[in-house]
């Protein structure tokens, strides 16, 4: 797998997807809406142009969780999957449903990181 090219999937596998551009970023998040979207403290998305990704397979279940912002997940097994941006420009990965998750390291730490928690955009680097 090149690293132009995402491809993932829920964890039932009844969505799947294709990026078909390298993320711009990979960020760590720990806000509320997302620890809860995910149910987890660390969130950590990439973010590729919406214009190079698809989705395959049974379409997600999408969520307006705030202003502006649609969340999709699968509707068999609940994976959280994307986080698409008011603007339609941007898309966040979830990394974790990557086919290949350790393929993108984070690169920045959001805001919020618990103090318990190193930054993790620092570590090994």
């Amino acid at each position: 797998m090149d690293q132009t090219t995402l491809t993932g999937s829920c964890f039932c596998g009844a969505v799947r997807y294709r990026g078909t551009r390298a993320p711009e970023r990979v960020e760590t998040c720990y806000c509320a809406d997302c620890t809860r979207a995910v149910g987890s403290p660390i969130t950590l998305w990439a973010r590729l142009p919406a214009s190079h990704f698809e989705f395959h397979g049974s379409e997600p279940v999408k969520f307006a969780s705030s202003p502006g912002v649609i969340r999709t997940f699968c509707g068999q097994c609940g994976s959280s999957l994307t986080y698409h941006h008011a603007s339609g420009e941007e898309v966040d990965v979830a990394t974790a449903t990557l086919d290949h998750s350790s393929q993108f390291a984070p690169t920045s730490d959001g805001p919020g990181r618990p103090s318990w928690l190193p930054p993790l955009a620092s570590r090994g680097r």
